[in-house]
């Protein structure tokens, strides 16, 4: 099995060799795309800084989505997506590709769409060689990388300094598969130890149908929950960059504006995203290096 394929057998599959000791790898940073320009933004910003740290080019390329913002909203560069960025290198060439998900945990976009590109990929360029990388959390979702939890403490006593007695939720979007939900909790209650107090895990939102119960409570039904009535409630976001959900103006702002015109919190403080806090280059680091360590001749 390729390194970087490590997730489980049932999520991944063997995609070619690791790089030969003297090539050069591209090396794609993938988020999963959206329409609004400063998510492309931070996630340039990501791959800038990782390749200032690990002294190899790390390009910003998303999954799907991003192709669609105007080029002029994007200072005159436009976004690329996976497919069309492979295709352009393949045919000019390269061959070896390392992807490294920006993505918390075993996404569907993760486990299912992008081998499948790298299977279809494969059949009309057989040279083709890809390992993907670990996501963020790393191999177990019971057992995920602590440093999130960190992260998220990290900016959580931030928000604490000023509401002392506030209840605090950990927030993500919600998700139809379960091994993401069980990756959620459990860095809820890494969370929890890293503050020392109650950290109730829920989502922005979920698919109708008891088979994504496991997603409740939603941010909108907090106030179900028996005891957790605080005037003040902190949202740590469970999110990496600013998009349609996240950040100024996205749906969680909308839901908590919803929660406090209902009278069920006073005032909702969110905390900024994972991809704003320096660790987070720590970890992507680890999880390129894991999967292909890079020749020191890059």
């Amino acid at each position: 099995m390729a390194r970087g394929f490590s997730l489980s057998v049932a999520y991944w599959e063997p995609f070619g060799n690791c790089l030969l000791p003297m090539s050069r790898p591209a090396i794609f940073l993938i988020d999963n795309g959206s329409l609004r320009p400063e998510a492309t933004f931070g996630l340039r910003d990501l791959a800038a800084n990782l390749t200032a740290r690990v002294g190899a080019p790390v390009e910003a390329v998303s999954l799907l989505h991003s192709y669609k913002i105007p080029v002029e909203k994007l200072a005159g560069v436009p976004a690329t997506v996976v497919k069309s960025r492979l295709r352009e290198l393949l045919q000019e060439g390269q061959t070896d590709f390392v992807l490294l998900p920006l993505f918390l945990g075993p996404s569907l976009a993760v486990i299912d769409f992008l081998p499948l590109v790298l299977r279809e990929f494969k059949e009309e360029f057989p040279e083709l060689q890809a390992t993907i990388a670990e996501p963020l959390a790393g191999m177990d979702v019971e057992n995920p990388d602590p440093r999130l939890a960190r992260m998220l403490a990290d900016h959580v006593r931030a928000q604490l300094e000023n509401s002392p007695d506030a209840q605090v939720s950990l927030i993500d979007h919600g998700t139809p598969i379960e091994p993401v939900n069980r990756l959620r909790n459990a860095v809820a209650r890494q969370l929890a130890q890293e503050l020392g107090q109650t950290v109730q895990p829920c989502s922005m939102e979920r698919r109708d149908g008891p088979e994504y119960a496991f997603n409740e409570p939603l941010l909108e039904h907090l106030g179900e929950i028996e005891g957790f009535s605080a005037r003040t409630l902190i949202l740590a976001m469970f999110f990496l960059l600013p998009g349609r959900h996240a950040g100024a103006g996205g749906d969680v702002a909308e839901i908590a504006e919803g929660v406090i015109d209902q009278g069920i919190f006073h005032e909702v403080k969110m905390t900024p995203l994972l991809g704003e806090h320096p660790l987070l280059l720590e970890i992507l680091e680890e999880r390129l290096m894991a999967a292909c360590p890079l020749p020191a001749t890059i």
